[in-house]
């Protein structure tokens, strides 16, 4: 068909391994770059050679935000790579993506403590610890997400019958959503880039505002798009298999895609929780997933 010729064609010029490597030695070097940028920018303003009043500019730990976001877009590059090859590592992805959005947080609330006795009562200190706690957490629980992905064996590979009609509908159906989801990253990234700008300039609010959000725009909106993405695999897959657990197992991932969602809108410890909540519910679907592949369990006809 015309329309899969088309999208094979597109899918290797976007996704293919080679633009996988260029993509990653490209946003590693505008990392380093823009890293030294607001180095330098940081020691300008310290010296009064450059008028920016932000707290952006006066911290060198804040420069450490710059490279990240960058990195942060290249796992979201990465998300939509995996999205036609496995749907459990895709989601792990979105698992790696909020992880990195908290380790930045971490970075920005290190250039706001204050190091002094009332620790827990400072809320800037509290939302450190709170987002360290979280970030250690989160990590732990993808590594047993990513442990915990059924690999299937040689032989399950050659029973899986790849000329099915149905299968070839639904990779190249997610081949094409892949596709259609790199220039909505690429315009969201730049719009991002705009925001961060313009608010890392004029720090609203003592930079408070302008920080939250920074923090949320384009993940907000990208985990929207996702959300839509992945009830639509949801509904393919019921054409693939009916078989119950399979379909609690999609279903729950559109429920932990949903929870990240809902974090974007809230902050402090609430965000807290429905990061962890959110990665610890798609890993216990997971697990019993498991648990029902392993015993093989299937209602008997």
């Amino acid at each position: 068909m015309l329309l899969t010729r088309i999208t094979e064609s597109w899918y290797k010029r976007l996704l293919s391994s080679k633009v996988k490597r260029k993509s990653e030695n490209l946003v590693l070097t505008v990392a380093i770059i823009s890293y030294l940028v607001h180095l330098c920018l940081i020691f300008l303003v310290n010296q009064g050679i450059l008028p920016i009043e932000s707290k952006f500019f006066k911290n060198p730990i804040a420069a450490i935000y710059t490279p990240f976001s960058f990195i942060l877009i290249y796992e979201v590059y990465l998300l939509i790579y995996y999205l036609p090859k496995s749907i459990s590592y895709y989601i792990g992805k979105q698992y790696e993506i909020i992880t990195l959005i908290v380790i930045r947080r971490i970075f920005k609330d290190i250039s706001h403590l204050e190091l002094t006795s009332d620790w827990f009562t400072n809320q800037d200190d509290l939302q450190f610890t709170f987002d360290v706690a979280t970030a250690l957490l989160l990590f732990l629980a993808i590594y047993f997400f990513y442990k915990n992905i059924h690999k299937r064996s040689s032989s399950e590979k050659e029973d899986m019958k790849v000329e099915d009609q149905k299968l070839l509908r639904f990779i190249n159906l997610k081949k094409t959503i892949a596709v259609l989801l790199v220039p909505i990253l690429v315009i969201l990234a730049l719009f991002t880039a705009i925001e961060w700008i313009f608010a890392a300039c004029h720090d609203y609010q003592n930079g408070v505002l302008a920080f939250k959000n920074i923090n949320s725009i384009f993940y907000d909106e990208f985990f929207s798009i996702l959300i839509i993405v992945d009830v639509l695999l949801l509904l393919m897959s019921f054409f693939l298999s009916d078989q119950f657990h399979k379909i609690i197992r999609n279903s729950g991932f559109v429920i932990s895609t949903i929870l990240i969602k809902v974090s974007f809108s809230v902050d402090g410890l609430i965000n807290d929780s429905l990061l962890i909540g959110s990665i610890l519910f798609g890993l216990g679907v997971l697990l019993i997933h498991n648990m029902y592949e392993k015993e093989n369990i299937e209602p008997k006809m």
